[in-house]
């Protein structure tokens, strides 16, 4: 079950879990929390439901059929937030899958500070793996952090950025079981994606830095991550499988409008060759 924004393109949010869970054998069902105004380049306007609409469409889903896992994604409002935790809540032997889209590709606002906060304190202990770019983990982790005890903004004297151990540890303090952390925001050679746990570094992935731009590639790899868990894989071997297939639909991506390229989460039935280097040091 997603519980995720309509995004027209087809690039990412709803409809880009639709495919990803059709993709990878899944039935996929899907709650939407937000309607949005959006092209290829950037977000122009999102509606949230209205939270007792999000309630009714899941808990109608719920009570006809089974369901193997939660993927969250955009979620609008702080009420849908809470709504949200309150149903997963009643389902805790189910694995969870949380992408915290915190802005767009483009950079546009789709979490304010309100919103941050009910994340941290609802979402995060009820989350079975947590999906992050640096940009989202470091503000996860940060918020509320500005600020000394005495009131004064230390935000001037902080020289570097929270460092990403630091923050996967903060996000597992707070509650959650697993931490994918994805290293595509980072000035590297290659995208190094890291999978933390309770123990520290459980394993760590490098990827061929691709050019260009990809609208829905976080949506993908936390859909593919939660249509793997729902089909039995632990977390471990469901992180490398969801990387993986990931990797290739970005590799395979096409350019419809003028912004960014997107993921072709069917790019077998378009390209024969399935046999093309993955880029995986693993």
């Amino acid at each position: 079950m997603c519980f995720s924004a309509t995004d027209p393109t087809g690039g990412a949010g709803m409809q880009a879990d639709l495919m990803t869970l059709s993709a990878l054998g899944c039935h996929p069902l899907g709650v939407v929390t937000a309607v949005t105004v959006q092209d290829t380049t950037g977000v122009e306007e999102i509606v949230p439901m209205d939270d007792d609409l999000v309630v009714d469409q899941a808990r109608v889903l719920l009570s006809d059929v089974p369901v193997a896992a939660f993927k969250i994604g955009v979620m609008g409002s702080v009420e849908n937030i809470a709504a949200i935790a309150e149903i997963i809540s009643d389902y805790p032997h189910l694995p969870v899958v949380f992408d915290p889209v915190l802005s767009s590709g483009r950079g546009d606002e789709l979490a304010d500070e309100e919103m941050v906060i009910a994340l941290q304190e609802l979402l995060l202990p009820l989350t079975t793996v947590l999906t992050p770019n640096s940009l989202e983990a470091r503000r996860l982790a940060q918020f509320g952090d500005d600020e000394d005890e005495d009131g004064d903004d230390e935000s001037d004297n902080r020289q570097d950025p929270l460092a990403l151990d630091e923050c996967a540890r903060l996000l597992i303090a707070a509650g959650c079981g697993h931490v994918l952390l994805t290293g595509t925001h980072e000035s590297t050679l290659r995208v190094s994606n890291v999978l933390y746990g309770h123990g520290g570094v459980i394993r760590r992935d490098e990827w061929d830095r691709l050019p260009g731009s990809y609208h829905g590639s976080g949506c993908t790899l936390a859909s593919a991550l939660a249509a793997w868990l729902a089909q039995g894989l632990d977390v471990g071997a469901a992180v490398q499988a969801a990387q993986e297939y990931t990797w290739r639909t970005l590799v395979n991506g096409f350019r419809p409008g003028m912004g960014q390229y997107l993921p072709d989460r069917f790019f077998w039935t378009r390209n024969s060759n399935m046999d093309a280097d993955d880029g995986s040091d693993d």
